[in-house]
């Protein structure tokens, strides 16, 4: 079976044991000798992040296994191909599942994709990090929401507050009083653009002393509904 090796690090992975561009081929050319895979080339990605798949290196390797040049691809470990599960998801579907029918065999995290047990541990390890991601969402949206719960700060100051600490938030009569306004108006039928139009000839200001704007009146009466 061809195959093709990948390696990659970023800039400040370059210097850290274990992980550099040497060991990494190292690993995956012993990997391919144990297993019997004909080692065609290994690519490399050096000073590349894995924030993207747009790494030159990768893109050639993807564009071999598309090709069908290579039936699959060693990596010396998962992460040197992405950390984003948005990204493995494109790798499965694109490449490595089994409708797509290309292999992925990674050395360090012991997988796979020829047999079933390797697809089930992909899938089970992009689970979990589709997991993560969702938990910490959902963590920090309960302590946004427990912040403003304390009448506490959470981004910009909205319309109709002020803080004098940083953190907590008064409400601002001025403002208050346009808010007001705005909801009256609106209550009398007017649109939002006509609603901007009749603040700004009143002479009111939007937050910083702005003119008002649909987009303005849009979010002061989304903010207060």
């Amino acid at each position: 079976m061809k195959v093709i090796g990948y390696v990659r690090v970023s800039t400040q992975e370059q210097a850290d044991g274990g992980v550099s561009l040497a060991a990494q081929e190292s690993k995956v050319r012993a990997y391919a000798s144990l297993h019997d895979l004909e080692m065609v080339e290994v690519i490399v990605d050096a000073g590349e992040s894995a924030k993207s798949l747009k790494r030159p290196g990768l893109q050639r390797a993807l564009a071999m296994l598309k090709r069908g040049e290579v039936a699959g691809l060693v990596v010396a470990k998962m992460d040197r191909l992405s950390r984003s599960v948005g990204d493995w998801n494109d790798l499965i579907d694109g490449y490595f599942g089994e409708r797509a029918g290309k292999s992925l065999m990674s050395v360090a995290d012991s997988i796979d994709t020829r047999t079933a047990a390797g697809r089930l541990v992909l899938n089970v390890l992009m689970s979990v990090a589709q997991w993560e991601r969702e938990a910490i969402g959902e963590r920090t949206r309960d302590a946004l929401a427990h912040k403003k719960s304390k009448g506490e700060r959470v981004g910009q100051i909205p319309f109709g507050f002020k803080t004098d600490d940083g953190v907590n938030l008064t409400e601002d009569a001025t403002e208050q009083e346009a808010i007001g306004v705005v909801e009256e108006l609106r209550a009398d039928g007017l649109s939002c653009r006509a609603i901007a139009g009749e603040m700004n000839a009143r002479g009111l200001k939007t937050k910083g002393n702005g003119k008002w704007h649909e987009t303005t009146v849009r979010r002061i009466l989304a903010q207060t509904a």
